[in-house]
């Protein structure tokens, strides 16, 4: 016989509630579900980037955060006495985002002003997931004051912003119009 058919609704949360991995329940205007949220945007964000690249290094490195984003959300959203199962932002990822961050940084031209963002279609939507992350980030510090966050969990998205901000730059290395630089309006 079949197993039975999964169903992606259960009508748990039309009540406003949903639950965290070992089952607790809490509103979905609570803090964390706030942060998986916006965690779930910019790994959507970053689909999107996918399916705009072409194979190659930034393809196969947006998968691995992508990837990854999953690990910092199991992570937060795990009870303190089930954390042994979970699986964990380690201080190799953040070295591996650095290196990232170096090896496409040797390729690009030294920045000497901001930059708008825009370009390619793939830069732009780096240029969007960069933005999200930060907001990403500002709600995990919000959360911090009162849920213990790991320091890998913090150091590997304050590097997946600048990683993000450094992708961008590279997608759009070779663009026929690269994204322009800001120039201080001279009549204010």
């Amino acid at each position: 016989m079949n197993p039975p058919k999964a169903c992606i609704y259960t009508r748990a949360g039309d009540a406003g509630t949903t639950s965290f991995l070992g089952g607790e329940r809490v509103s979905k205007d609570d803090l964390r579900i706030e942060v998986y949220g916006t965690f779930d945007e910019l790994n959507s964000v970053l689909g999107v980037v996918r399916g705009l690249l072409g194979a190659g290094f930034l393809f196969q490195a947006v998968e691995q955060i992508q990837h990854d984003l999953f690990t910092v959300c199991a992570e937060l959203a795990t009870a303190s006495e089930e954390i042994a199962t979970t699986p964990h932002v380690l201080p190799l990822h953040v070295r591996r985002l650095e290196q990232w961050i170096d090896g496409l940084e040797e390729q690009l031209p030294k920045q000497t002003s901001f930059i708008l963002p825009g370009g390619s279609s793939a830069g732009s939507f780096l240029h969007v997931a960069r933005a999200v992350c930060r907001r990403a980030e500002r709600c995990l510090v919000h959360l911090s004051k009162t849920q213990k966050i790991s320091p890998e969990v913090l150091q590997y998205v304050n590097r997946l912003s600048d990683l993000l901000f450094i992708m961008a730059r590279f997608a759009n290395k070779d663009y026929k119009e690269q994204a322009p630089e800001y120039q201080k309006d001279s009549s204010a």
